[in-house]
């Protein structure tokens, strides 16, 4: 079950909600309005991100892919 991010046309509010295939549309909770953009969001990776203070894996040769370097996608 996604939850989507979304911006109330009609009133302004940014909201998330969580969305069912059963469920009906959603509405904005502060004014009603089924009026909505769904908000382009970023996801979120498991173990945290690199502003957590974690850094990306680099170049090839440095991510540590257990066949050495060269074997990982990152090029």
């Amino acid at each position: 079950m996604p939850i989507y991010e979304y911006a109330c046309s009609a009133c302004g509010k940014e909201f998330e909600k969580l969305v069912r295939q059963s469920s009906p549309a959603p509405e904005c909770p502060d004014c009603h309005s089924s009026e909505l953009r769904k908000k382009l969001s970023a996801f979120s990776a498991p173990g945290g991100s690199a502003s957590s203070g974690r850094e990306l894996p680099g170049p090839c040769g440095s991510c540590g892919h257990p066949d050495g370097p060269g074997a990982c996608s990152f090029r």
